[in-house]
């Protein structure tokens, strides 16, 4: 197996609005290896989260190759792109996706449910990855009960829980006072480190982005390093 985690080769993506086609990507060329971590920055509305939603099989392209942990995702099944995703990508937003009905404990634990590991050794597995993220005194709490750094923790944990290859994390500081952002990102890079995963960051904060060991910058749908 390569050192290659996600790759994707000539990625087209357009939208569809009635006859009338909106495109969005032309062409986008990535490679990244594992441990690695690399930003992308671009203005509003250039097509970051939607090369991140490609990235991480939310999405289809329009035309060209993606590849995750060497299985190119364009030529499998949507059972088994979720498989894959759940098993080698974790998740990061800038709206925190917290289930309001349950616990910390238990959104960090949904995705090892979602894989049916036993219901005892995900609550556990979440409880401790909660501790590492500073929140094992706030398992039983809701969101609702959590601040906004709290909660943005809680999901950094749900994404590393099932100890990904990858983390894809789009704006996930940008809802956060700069401060609280600066912690949650040292958090981020810590734990990924602790797991050598690979993380792409799509984010606006220049400070941010600039300590990725390669900085991308989308520009009208093509992706260069400037």
């Amino acid at each position: 197996m390569s050192n290659q985690v996600i790759a994707c080769q000539n990625l087209y993506k357009s939208y569809f609005q009635g006859k009338l086609e909106v495109p969005v990507l032309h062409g986008v060329n990535l490679q990244l290896n594992k441990g690695e971590m690399v930003s992308i920055v671009g203005a509003s509305g250039s097509g970051k989260s939607t090369l991140l939603h490609l990235l991480g099989g939310l999405d289809s392209p329009t035309k060209g190759q993606i590849k995750i942990l060497d299985q190119d995702i364009t030529q499998i099944g949507e059972h088994q792109r979720c498989q894959l995703r759940n098993r080698s990508l974790g998740f990061i937003y800038q709206f925190h996706h917290l289930l309001p009905e349950f616990s910390a404990q238990e959104n960090v634990a949904m995705p090892l449910l979602i894989r049916r590991m036993n219901r005892k050794e995900a609550m556990d597995t979440a409880a401790e990855m909660l501790q590492q993220v500073g929140l094992g005194h706030r398992l039983t709490h809701t969101p609702g009960e959590l601040s906004g750094g709290e909660r943005q923790r809680a999901a950094v944990a749900r994404a590393l829980v099932t100890r990904p290859a990858c983390v894809l994390a789009d704006e996930p500081t940008g809802n956060l006072d700069r401060h609280t952002a600066e912690g949650i990102f040292n958090l981020m890079l810590d734990l990924n480190q602790k797991a050598n995963a690979s993380l792409i960051i799509v984010t606006h904060d220049s400070q941010i982005a600039q300590r990725a060991e390669r900085i991308l910058h989308l520009v009208d749908g093509v992706l260069t390093t400037q």
